[in-house]
């Protein structure tokens, strides 16, 4: 079948036709190589031209349907982008009016990938900084409806299963004490001997027990242990959750009406919310021991001297300020976990990204949070 491009140029407005089956089965080679020629002719018009208009139009022969292809609508996409460099006008009102949407999308997709592609440094720290804003208020969306949940749950009207809440604790309490007794025993036994090496000089060393289960109590078990806990628990949340993103189980709970909040995320958060100031005292236990170990062999101190100094150095409020500390930081840890999970993408690898985001973010609260309170508790002299 016939296929013809032919131009003319009526003052300042280029007229372009094209006739004929444009479709590729229709199109020999040598017709290919005469229409791609046909179309330089025409690109190199446009360029050195004077115009403000072109116009296109297509039409099929009278004993032809309408037949066009790729081919000519490429050529046409090709045609708007060279008169767009020189700020001339197109008018596609004579093309067939699905040609014409096309057109239109194609259009409209290539000024997008402009705009994308010419942006400045403010608008790109805009859209950062727009970005951040929405992570933000996501956050405290969920927040929020943490609280929403558990402010039903108090009044008895959550759906939360009791079995769920047990097994949470047992993974986040029994479950996590050896590889706590293992990481509490060294950290004493490492304080225990920095510490007596340095008092050694001044025959001191008596006092390392009291040194030891100051640092213990108040801050360093409970950043230890909550430490551990994000990486062996938070993850623990993330991937759980994300994998039943993936798996489409949060979608189904929404579609039977149930709350994926307070039936997911409400029993871990309590769970490890009550569990951490448990932990904490167990982690205490541990590197006390582990510190008075060192001593006992090393120096030849006596439990009850040991002892003594505990008693007479370590004070009620130092004990509070450490549970307080396991408080916080189970609610930062359970927070992050559960959060990381719920808006993981549909992939494996969102679920491994959302399971590295919350120990990250976990540990950035922990010590961000520790640094806070220690401020503010040094303001009260405490």
């Amino acid at each position: 079948m016939l296929v013809l491009l032919s131009y003319s140029i009526h003052g300042s407005i280029l007229d372009i036709r094209a006739r004929g089956d444009w479709t590729l089965k229709n199109i020999s080679h040598a017709t290919a190589r005469t229409l791609s020629r046909r179309q330089k002719e025409i690109i190199k018009a446009i360029r050195s031209q004077k115009l403000e208009k072109i116009q296109l139009n297509y039409k099929a022969f009278p004993s032809q349907k309408v037949l066009w292809g790729s081919f000519l609508l490429s050529f046409f996409c090709q045609l708007r982008e060279e008169a767009q460099k020189k700020s001339i006008s197109v008018d596609i009102s004579y093309l067939p009016q699905q040609m014409q949407e096309l057109l239109a999308v194609s259009y409209a997709a290539s000024i997008d990938i402009k705009q994308k592609s010419n942006k400045n440094i403010f608008h790109i720290l805009g859209l950062w900084i727009e970005k951040k804003v929405q992570q933000v208020l996501a956050a405290m969306d969920f927040v929020g409806e943490i609280s929403l949940a558990m402010l039903k749950f108090f009044a008895g009207k959550a759906t939360i299963s009791a079995k769920d809440v047990w097994q949470e604790i047992y993974n986040a309490g029994a479950s996590s004490l050896p590889i706590i007794s293992l990481v509490s025993v060294l950290l004493g036994l490492i304080l225990a001997f920095v510490s007596a090496v340095q008092l050694q000089v001044l025959g001191a060393e008596v006092y390392v027990s009291s040194l030891i289960t100051v640092s213990m109590v108040r801050v360093m078990s409970p950043v230890l242990t909550s430490i551990v806990i994000a990486g062996r628990i938070g993850a623990s949340y993330a991937a759980t959750i994300g994998s039943m993103q993936v798996n489409e189980e949060v979608d189904a709970l929404k579609t039977f009406g149930i709350n994926p909040v307070e039936f997911l995320v409400l029993p871990r958060f309590l769970a490890l919310t009550l569990m951490m100031p448990f932990l904490t005292v167990y982690a205490d236990f541990m590197g006390i021991l582990g510190g008075y170990a060192v001593i006992a062999l090393g120096w030849d101190i006596s439990f009850y001297s040991f002892l003594d100094n505990v008693q007479m150095f370590t004070h009620m409020h130092h004990i509070f300020i450490g549970l307080f500390h396991a408080f916080i930081f189970g609610i930062l840890i359970a927070l992050s976990g559960c959060y990381q999970g719920i808006i993981s993408g549909r992939d494996a690898e969102a679920v491994g990204r959302a399971t590295t985001l919350a120990v990250v973010h976990s540990i950035i609260g922990i010590i961000v949070s520790t640094s806070i309170v220690t401020i503010i508790l040094s303001g009260f002299n405490l």
